[in-house]
C-alpha cells in the first residue's frame, strides 16, 4: 500500500490487494484478493460498502482516477481510467469499462461486456445509452481529486474522533 493512500479503520483488505498513491478505501469496504490480485491505481477512490473480488483465472483492476460508488460490486474485471462506477452498480467478472466511462448507478455490466471509453452504460443489462463528451468525461478526474482530499481529513482525524469537521 502506498503511504499517501488511506485506507478506512474498518475497511477489510485480504491477500493480494495493492492500493497506488493518493487512492481511498472508506468505511465497510471489501477488497478480498484471496484467489488473485487486485489493484486500484492512483486517486482512485473506493466509496462506503463496495466490495472488489477476484476469480482464480481473473483478477480485479482499476486504473488512475477511478471512482467506485457506494455499495458497488466489482468482480475480476479491468476498469479504465477515470471511470465513474455508480452506486450500487455491479461489474461482473472479465468484463472491462474503457477510459472515462460512466457506469449509472444499478447498472449490470455483464460477464464479459466490453463499455468503450467514454460511454455511458445504464440498466440491467448495462447498455450504452450515448457517448459522454470531453466534458463529461472529465469531471470525473477532479470529483477523484476531491476524495484524495477528502481522505486526507479522514486520515488525520485519527481512531474515535468526531466526523463533524468534515466537509465534502
Amino acid at each position: 500500500m502506498a503511504a499517501s493512500a488511506f485506507v478506512a479503520p474498518t475497511a477489510v483488505l485480504i491477500g493480494d490487494v495493492e492500493i497506488g498513491p493518493d487512492a481511498s478505501v472508506f468505511y465497510g469496504c471489501v477488497l478480498r484478493g484471496d484467489v488473485n490480485r487486485i489493484v486500484v491505481g492512483a486517486r482512485a477512490n473506493i466509496q462506503d460498502n463496495a466490495v472488489l473480488h477476484v476469480d482464480r483465472d481473473a483478477d480485479c483492476v482499476l486504473g488512475e482516477d477511478v471512482t467506485v460508488g457506494h455499495g458497488a460490486l466489482v468482480h475480476a474485471c479491468r476498469v479504465g481510467d477515470g471511470v465513474m462506477v455508480g452506486m450500487t452498480s455491479t461489474l461482473l467478472s472479465r468484463s472491462s469499462v474503457g477510459a472515462g466511462a460512466l457506469i449509472a448507478a444499478g447498472a449490470v455490466v455483464l460477464e464479459g461486456q466490453e463499455i468503450p471509453e467514454r460511454a455511458l452504460a445504464a440498466g440491467v443489462p448495462a447498455k450504452v445509452r450515448r457517448e459522454l463528451s470531453a466534458e463529461e468525461s472529465g469531471a470525473f478526474i477532479p470529483h477523484a481529486g476531491r476524495y484524495v482530499d477528502l481522505a486526507r481529513e479522514h486520515a488525520d482525524l485519527g481512531p474515535g474522533l468526531s466526523l463533524d469537521e468534515v466537509r465534502f
